[in-house]
This record gives C-alpha cells, structure tokens and sequence, in this order.
C-alpha cells in the first residue's frame, strides 16, 4: 500500500470522523475510517463492498470462516452477509486506517459489458486478495479531490467508474464479475435481500421472496442459504436484532422498545435470541459496549 495513500486517510480521517472514527465522504458509497485502539466486536449485514486496508488489522468473520486484513489487504464482500468484525491491531501512533466504497451493481453490468465479460461460477461472498496497484492509485486520487469540494461534482463519477474498472481488470475481478449479470444466483438473491431490509419489521412469506427471486420456493431456499450462509428467516432475524441493538446504542432506547420496533411480539423471545447472538442480554450487552467506549476514549 502507498504511503501517499495512508497519509491522505490520515489527514482526512483526523479532520472529518465522526466519534466512531468513520468520516462519510461527499461520494456516494464512499467512507473512510481511522481507529486509534482495538474495538468490540461488531455485528452487521453487510452491502457488497471493497475495503482497502492501508494500516492496522481487521478481523472479518463469516460463518465459520475468519479472515485477518492488514495494511496491503483489499477486503471484497460481493453479497449482503451476515459478519461480525473487530479491529484486532489499531493504536495511535498507528491507526487503523482504511478506504471502503460500495459496489454499483449497474456500473458493474455496463463495464462487464463493455469489456465483453462473461458470467462465472458465483464465488465466496468475502475474499481477500493483495491490493492492485491500479486500484490504489485510484483511491488515492479520490481522497484527494475530497480536500477541493467545488471539483468533486464533476470528477467524481468517472473516478467511481474507474475504481469498478480496475476492480474488474483486477485480482477481484473474478468474484465480482456476476453482480454485472441480473440473472446471476446473487443478484436474484439481492432482490428478495432487499425486499427484508425495507420491511424487516414485518412477515415476509418466503413465496413473495421467492417470487421476488424469480424461483421457486425450495430453489430460492436453497441458493439464498448458498448466497448469505443464513436460511431468510435466520437472515430477517439477525437484522431485527442488530437493528434493535443500534436503536439502544445510538438512540439510548429502552430493550423493550426496540423489541416492538423490529417487530417481535414477545419481549422474553427477544431477549433468548438477543443473548444467542450477542453473547449477553440487552442490558448488560448495552453497558458493557457503552464502557468499552468510555475506556476507549
């Protein structure tokens, strides 16, 4: 990885993160993060993505499989997964620091086209591959036209345009190359994903996901579960919860509030599934991460 690169996040990062560290760039997708300590662990459903790393070590599991990204690294997720992460090598005189841009399906289809790609067996949903040196000269030219906002709106896109590019023409091409094709198992999948993500608080019948999908329902069972590694119950759940863990977290609301909010009828059900997947109930799980923060600070 570039030093050029790393001090560019460095200057940005120090200048424009929020309190956890994450500064939301004027380019849509775009984000980068600096982290001065090791962190808790970190629970979400994850947007296909690329996420450079250019300091520091993040930890990344999915199922049963965990995978280290250090400085160098390029970390591709190219379907919406469950994963659970941790910033295991971070300190202030040597931040974690990293470049993470959502992928454009659409960008992908265009470009596949253009270079007469064609569709391959769907590959693992997270890989890790040694950083292209063309895709980091392109982050880099993107986080320094964030330091000249009045140019940001006419160079912007092509620069997007260029990282899918060379994502494409590179190491991850390979594995991102089927979100280019709409009837590749992973972008029927992404339809009915999407369709849980609007309405997560409410039933969702697996025939009107599977209709979503275009399959059959014992088909899209199946490839959904080969997709995401979860069944599309198992996979509503974990949103409801991480959902309802963000609400307590960032809006300080009360366990019982966020239960109804995501949609469970049954506070002692939520609490048994909550425990399940975050290793304490909602309480002590909530004080415990608000005094990580604390000491963290």
């Amino acid at each position: 990885m570039t030093q050029p690169l790393l001090e560019a996040i460095r200057r940005y990062t120090e200048a424009h993160a929020d309190p956890l560290g994450i500064a939301h760039a004027p380019i849509p997708g775009l984000s980068l993060v600096r982290t001065t300590a090791t962190g808790e662990l970190q629970y979400g459903i994850q947007r296909p993505l690329i996420c450079l790393v250019v300091q520091g070590t993040k930890d990344v599991t999915m199922g049963s499989r965990t995978l280290a990204f250090s400085g160098g690294d390029s970390m591709l997720i190219t379907a919406d997964v469950p994963t659970v992460s941790q910033i295991s090598r971070a300190s202030r005189m040597a931040p974690y620091l990293s470049f993470a841009l959502y992928l454009n399906p659409a960008l992908i289809a265009e470009l596949s086209n253009e270079m007469k790609a064609v569709p391959i067996d769907d590959r693992a949903p997270l890989t890790l591959q040694p950083t292209d040196a063309e895709v980091a000269d392109t982050a880099l030219r993107m986080v320094r036209l964030l330091d000249r906002p009045a140019s940001i709106p006419m160079l912007k896109a092509q620069l997007v345009r260029e990282m899918h590019y060379w994502l494409l023409a590179g190491r991850h091409g390979p594995a991102i190359r089927h979100l280019g094709f709409p009837d590749s198992h992973a972008r029927r999948i992404a339809r009915a994903v999407e369709a849980i993500r609007c309405d997560y608080a409410s039933p969702l019948p697996v025939e009107r996901l599977a209709a979503l999908a275009g399959m059959s329902p014992s088909t899209f069972h199946h490839h959904f579960r080969a997709v995401t590694s979860l069944s599309p119950l198992q996979f509503q759940k974990q949103l409801r919860l991480i959902e309802a863990r963000r609400m307590m977290l960032a809006e300080s609301a009360p366990a019982s509030n966020a239960a109804y909010a995501v949609g469970y009828e049954s506070v002692p059900q939520f609490t048994r599934e909550y425990r399940r997947l975050f290793g304490n109930p909602p309480v002590r799980d909530i004080a415990e991460a608000r005094r990580r923060v604390r000491e963290a600070a």
